[in-house]
């Protein structure tokens, strides 16, 4: 055997150390994913435009291989969302649990003290968008303007069936607004989920909604329901024919967070993996045509920033349920 020199002995040294180094150095390297199925909460029921975002997101994730586990969607619409508030608050791995959010994510909290909600305390992902709400009614009913549906709506009364999504919701919130802006007495009744409310509205078992645009398109597209009226600062390009609140003379605009929102306790590095797949996602072809074709509307809004708007929308959602006595 080859005597190895003292030199020969030091460059094996170091050459075994600079491996070791390496190989740790390689380790810390790899970026932080994954490591099981990713779950995927929905604040709202099946069909609706939250669920159906969440799935197209997934889609998104799945067809361009962005994660090698999967994002599972489940839905949980109870109370309003608090089913999945708390169930998110109270996640066992903060890491693998994500939550798409409505103003619910405000307004629930606002309404049930009791839950323990303290939304500054979740990991601001990623803001995907703000929906957009109209006055829809069914096409059979001959209505075609706001001026309509308000004689339409005040002969009827309380007999007037308004669906919409939860108590004390963003559908709700628009109903109470249109009640006291036109003298009307319509009769609010809630379901678990924008796609069972544009279904009630097309079956002709509600007189009118205040879908997103994504939950009513398809029934729109068949002829079955008409836009009148739209809660936007400017007409939407898919409904040039519905005028905006604005332009009627009320000047009441109400817009619905599309979100991103991680567990509570989420590590630094799951944090910045997430906000950096949903980024991507946001700039992506697929979800910029999405969200042209829902009428969705806003930029992409991450970190510091998101949390800043969260807790801005928390009081103008705060003033909002005080007026409608929701909360004092």
């Amino acid at each position: 055997m080859k005597a190895i020199g003292k030199a020969g002995l030091l460059g094996l040294g170091l050459g075994l150390a600079f491996g070791i180094g390496m190989t740790s150095v390689a380790k810390d390297a790899v970026a932080w994913e994954p490591k099981k199925p990713v779950e995927f909460i929905i604040m709202a029921g099946k069909g609706g435009g939250a669920d159906k975002a969440v799935r197209f997101l997934q889609s998104i994730i799945a067809k361009n291989k962005l994660s090698s586990k999967p994002f599972t969607p489940v839905n949980k619409p109870g109370g309003s969302g608090a089913e999945a508030l708390v169930h998110v608050k109270n996640a066992a791995d903060p890491d693998h649990t994500l939550m798409f959010t409505l103003n619910s994510f405000y307004t629930t909290p606002l309404r049930q003290p009791k839950l323990g909600i303290d939304i500054s305390t979740f990991t601001p992902v990623g803001r995907m968008a703000e929906d957009t709400f109209l006055l829809w009614v069914h096409k059979d009913s001959g209505i075609t303007n706001v001026d309509q549906f308000v004689a339409a709506a005040k002969k009827a009364g309380n007999k007037w069936i308004m669906a919409g999504t939860g108590k004390n919701s963003e559908d709700n919130i628009l109903t109470d607004f249109l009640n006291k802006a036109y003298g009307l007495d319509m009769k609010y009744v809630p379901y678990k989920g924008g796609g069972r409310v544009a279904k009630e509205l097309a079956g002709k078992n509600a007189n009118s909604t205040v879908n997103n645009p994504s939950e009513q398109l398809g029934f729109y597209q068949a002829g079955k329901t008409v836009p009148i009226g739209a809660f936007t600062p400017t007409r939407l390009p898919l409904f040039k024919d519905a005028p905006t609140f604005r332009e009627l003379g009320k000047d009441f605009v109400y817009f619905m967070q599309r979100t991103v929102v991680g567990a509570p306790g989420m590590s630094k590095d799951a944090t910045a993996y997430y906000q950096g797949l949903f980024q991507k996602i946001f700039n992506s072809k697929g979800w910029q045509g999405y969200m042209k074709k829902k009428s969705l509307q806003g930029g992409f809004l991450t970190g510091d920033a998101l949390m800043k708007y969260w807790l801005e929308q928390k009081e103008v959602q705060r003033g909002i349920l005080r007026k409608m006595g929701a909360i004092k």
